[in-house]
């Protein structure tokens, strides 16, 4: 009988760390490396196809079409992601708006510029998913400047696909944690729970709270990855209204367990954008949460067990 062994893969993708990480595993080193290497390279497939700054990516291809008159053809899988996006659009009434990445034309947070009004206002012009003529085939933006953005999902989708290839070579027990979004191949190799820390939003290295998780997902969405703090002393962060094309204000942090981390991932977005009204929309999806409010004060959620 092989020995079981513990095995770590470390890279970057999709602009941050990337840990592939199996416990118990009894393939053969070979087969191990190799379903290590195939998970991510299948990040790294996903990054590129998703990206809008790959210039022959399917979202690089949509963006530069959008005035157009043609629709853009769709495979499968985008297909279904911008399926999802629908849903989840319709689902937050609208503030789940992938189409808002144009913001970023005038959110420059390396050179912690706040915009003017007016410039919020045109790019705010050009957002709404629901003028975006999809019908799960092909996709068409109808007016010349719009652009879609994975970049609310598609790390979160990655990390889900990553898992799934593990777990067709056979991996049971580990996860895959990229840049803070973890999907769980199953529980420790005893049957215990992995114990998963949250990382406190203005206290650098400390974590604030864990959580014991067998399987699923964990995702976090907070004001302190891509901030700064302005003239005015206000935190200027990289969450921004669809609505306004201003940071959200209410939340430093939301942190959420799914089933998948495509679903934890945009709930926790979500509950940014929801403000003060997140605790109620978390509650009905049914999932546990712990968020940390403007005020620094926690509040926890956990449905109780079936």
């Amino acid at each position: 009988m092989r020995r079981a062994v513990d095995q770590r893969l470390e890279f970057r993708a999709m602009a941050s760390p990337c840990v592939l990480h199996v416990a118990g595993a009894t393939l053969w080193p070979g087969a191990l490396h190799k379903a290590l290497a195939a998970a991510a390279a299948e990040v790294r497939r996903i990054e590129q196809a998703y990206s809008r700054y790959t210039p022959d990516s399917i979202v690089a291809r949509i963006n530069a079409a959008a005035g157009g008159a043609a629709p853009v053809p769709l495979d499968a899988e985008a297909a279904a992601l911008l399926g999802f996006a629908d849903r989840l659009h319709r689902d937050s009434n609208g503030l789940f708006d992938i189409t808002s990445g144009v913001l970023r034309r005038a959110w420059d947070f390396k050179a912690e510029r706040v915009p003017a009004a007016a410039e919020l206002e045109a790019l705010c012009n050009l957002i709404g998913w629901g003028r975006v003529e999809f019908d799960g085939r092909s996709i068409r933006l109808p007016s010349a400047g719009m652009e879609l953005d994975f970049g609310g999902f598609g790390k979160e989708y990655a990390a889900d696909r990553a898992a799934q290839v593990l777990l067709e070579a056979g991996l049971r027990h580990g996860y895959v944690n990229l840049g803070g979004d973890l999907r769980l191949l199953g529980p420790m190799p005893d049957g215990g729970p992995w114990r998963l820390g949250i990382a406190h939003p203005r206290r650098a290295g400390e974590v604030m709270a864990g959580f014991e998780m067998r399987g699923g997902a964990l995702a976090t969405s907070g004001d302190y990855e891509r901030f700064f703090i302005g003239a005015d002393g206000r935190r200027y962060s990289h969450i921004l209204d669809p609505r306004s094309g201003w940071p959200v204000q209410h939340w430093q942090s939301v942190s959420v367990l799914a089933p998948a981390c495509l679903a934890a991932g945009a709930l926790s977005t979500v509950a940014m954008l929801k403000g003060p009204d997140a605790s109620d929309f978390l509650r009905e999806q049914g999932v546990a949460w712990i968020g940390v409010d403007a005020a620094g004060q926690v509040q926890r959620f956990e449905p109780p067990a079936d």
